[in-house]
């Protein structure tokens, strides 16, 4: 990857898609390319750390049932929350979004990277996808979905159906969109992230 001038912007990649469908194997292949990366759910956790402004907001709106005895936030009782209620799912979301977004606009701002791929499951819902120049859509089978998050979260299947049916498609994004089809193995993943790299334009990629 050639480094960008000082004074343009990267070209900046919004991956996103429904929970478990397998948005952070495609950073994964991304980064191999050299692809600087921004995982939205890893800028969440950063900003959740104890004692944090988030940290504190989402104390006072959720109570101390979800803070842990290291005074982490304990992300499984938030979730139990606030997938069992549509409104305290969108209270969240009101609460996390602007924050996160904010972060993810700064590190851009500052990057020297080419070209910046990044992550988040309610990219277009949030308005993070304004930040992108296109928007790669991870999907996979509804089974494939299920096992994935089970086996990652160590859920049971009701859990699972339960986050799953929270999280519904993401919207259209009004950024040119290519679909990533996930159900294969990792090999087959590396084969349709080359197609979709492929059609990036060539002063921004190898």
């Amino acid at each position: 990857m050639t480094e960008r001038r000082q004074n343009d912007r990267p070209f900046v990649i919004g991956v996103t898609g429904k929970i478990a469908c397998g948005k952070s194997s495609v950073l994964e292949i991304l980064r191999e390319k050299g692809v600087e990366t921004i995982d939205a759910d890893q800028v969440y956790h950063e900003l959740i750390r104890p004692k944090l402004p988030l940290w504190e907001t989402l104390r006072a709106a959720f109570g101390e049932g979800i803070i842990a005895s290291d005074d982490q936030i304990d992300r499984k009782a938030l979730g139990a929350i606030v997938f069992s209620d549509p409104e305290l799912l969108r209270r969240l979301d009101a609460i996390t979004h602007p924050a996160v977004i904010d972060q993810i606009v700064r590190r851009i701002a500052a990057s020297t990277a080419d070209v910046i791929a990044v992550d988040g499951v309610k990219l277009v819902e949030s308005g993070m996808d304004l930040l992108c120049d296109v928007v790669w859509r991870v999907t996979c089978e509804h089974a494939t979905q299920k096992e994935r998050l089970t086996r990652r979260n160590g859920i049971s299947e009701a859990e699972a159906e339960r986050r799953i049916a929270a999280q519904p498609s993401p919207p259209a994004s009004t950024r040119p969109e290519t679909e990533i089809a996930n159900d294969a193995d990792f090999a087959t993943l590396q084969v349709e992230v080359e197609v979709a790299w492929k059609s990036l334009p060539v002063t921004r990629r190898r």
